[in-house]
């Protein structure tokens, strides 16, 4: 608790809580823009954070995705329109509000829940992070293996849509990944004699370009269309919640508590941790049929949860260096590039920087309020910025942010290459999230299973002799065989079904 309290002057310094406001007000920006997400946000500033001490740069991405996930339901309730995808799970109940002429219930609901939910996701993280880094510290190389393997897994099964499109996301990453020097033999892979492909294929230009332009393409496409009016804003955003959040607290808690367990699920996040809860809520609610029609529950329990997961999600970061979703990973390649490596030692090693986070944590979440509130009111200016104006600027610092990174022209063409790519996947709906966990847990896997393999001198069982290896290993194996066991069932109980019709006709 010390080392907390000693973290707090230091986060509240002149220096560090002015870039703090700064990338508040830059990802309420970003968020209430629809159609560009937090990712993306945060994958733009990446470029300023080289310039940073490392708690400045935590602070950087920490504050700008807590409020761009905010920020996303600015538009969905004016214009029915989520600036991010994680607003799109209650964005009915949202625009509907607002056509009620309550849109200062449905945005002042969604901004209390969104800094409750992420105050409970640090609370979580601060309490449950050290602990579980003192039973990861005796992690060898066979449970990093699995651990990493099991989240490569589960993000195939997390993601949106086709499990059989999210594998072959995943296997895209997983070929990316493999690009450059044998970890073991320093043998080239896929280098095809070009030079700059040695190194591997640069996390920070793959990001930019899957989530930054990506969009861009995506976007020259909707340029002629003229952008609906968003209606004027007017009201007193907090009046009445505390009554609204005591009536909808079970919500509140419960959405809190998913969201953080979600987003602490390898490559879920706050997107899916939303549309979870958002069905939650409306499982157990006593009057389901008044859902997406502007009702309360949803949006306070889905509200409170894409914050949460935000939080969440730096558990298995922090503590196994594997990310929660594409914002971690971006952190994770912030932190390596600041000489830092993920993982239970950071604990010891840097724990100024773990005290320094829970306080960015708290502080975004507390400063979401009056930010927030601020946001609502300029988001009539927001909304009407001319895209034609805002994407060249977006291209600029795109092309600025890959470069920094190495200082190569080469990352240009990642851009380009990875842009499109994204591009042609999301149109045919094939989610980017797999790929890019393939990326960054490719490298993870292989090095380990490299590392263990050696160790075992062929020997496959020694995969599964330690008690917390062969736990990870059997799981990871079950995590495998759940889609086959799932889908022989529904045709088990097909078939039971159309035998018991065919002999009732009989």
């Amino acid at each position: 608790m010390s080392g907390f309290l000693e973290a707090i002057p230091v986060v509240l310094s002149p220096d560090i809580l002015g870039i703090i406001v700064a990338a508040s007000a830059f990802g309420l920006f970003v968020g209430a823009t629809p159609g560009l997400s937090a990712t993306m946000a945060v994958a733009l500033l990446v470029p300023i954070t080289f310039f940073m001490s490392p708690i400045a740069a935590l602070g950087t991405i920490i504050t700008c995705s807590a409020m761009a996930i905010f920020a996303g339901d600015i538009p969905g309730a004016m214009l029915r329109i989520p600036g991010t995808p994680s607003s799109a799970a209650y964005v009915d109940d949202t625009y509907f509000l607002n056509r009620q002429g309550k849109l200062d219930i449905a945005l002042g609901t969604t901004l209390t829940t969104s800094a409750i939910g992420g105050i409970a996701g640090t609370l979580v993280l601060m309490f449950a992070a050290p602990q579980l880094a003192d039973f990861a510290l005796n992690f060898s190389s066979y449970e990093y293996f699995w651990l990493a393997l099991l989240g490569l897994s589960c993000a195939t099964l997390v993601s949106n849509g086709s499990q059989l499109k999210g594998m072959i996301s995943l296997a895209l990453g997983l070929l990316l990944a493999i690009v450059g020097l044998d970890v073991v033999t320093g043998q080239q892979r896929f280098t095809f004699g070009i030079v700059d492909l040695q190194g591997g294929v640069p996390l920070i230009a793959v990001m930019i370009g899957a989530f930054a332009i990506a969009e861009l393409y995506r976007k020259t496409t909707e340029l002629g269309e003229e952008n609906p009016i968003p209606p004027p804003v007017k009201g007193s955003f907090l009046r009445g919640q505390g009554s609204i959040l005591w009536r909808h607290r079970w919500n509140v808690i419960r959405g809190s508590a998913t969201g953080t367990a979600v987003g602490a699920l390898p490559g879920a996040g706050a997107d899916i941790a939303a549309w979870i809860s958002y069905a939650i809520a409306k499982r157990f609610s006593k009057t389901p049929e008044k859902f997406g029609k502007g009702h309360l529950e949803g949006v306070a329990e889905a509200g409170a949860s894409n914050n949460a997961a935000v939080s969440g999600s730096y558990v298995p970061t922090l503590v196994f260096g594997v990310p929660g979703d594409s914002i971690t990973a971006i952190v994770i390649g912030v932190l390596i590039l600041k000489g830092i490596q993920p993982g239970p030692l950071v604990f010891t090693t840097s724990p100024d920087l773990i005290n320094a986070l829970y306080v960015i944590f708290i502080l975004s979440n507390l400063i979401m309020i009056p930010l927030g509130i601020a946001a609502i009111f300029l988001a009539r200016r927001i909304l009407m910025v001319d895209p034609g104006l805002l994407y060249p600027i977006i291209l600029v610092l795109c092309l600025l942010g890959a470069f920094a990174t190495t200082n190569s022209m080469f990352d240009l063409w990642y851009l380009l290459v990875i842009g499109l790519l994204v591009w042609f996947m999301e149109a045919n709906d094939y989610p980017c999230a797999p790929m890019i966990l393939g990326l960054v847990l490719g490298r993870v896997v292989e090095e380990n299973f490299m590392n263990s393999a050696l160790k075992a001198n062929g020997d496959w069982l020694a995969f599964f002799d330690r008690p917390l290896s062969g736990v990870l290993g059997v799981l990871t194996i079950v995590v495998w065989l759940f889609p086959l066991f799932r889908s022989a069932w529904r045709r088990m109980a097909g078939s039971g079904a159309s035998s018991l019709s065919s002999n009732k006709g009989q």
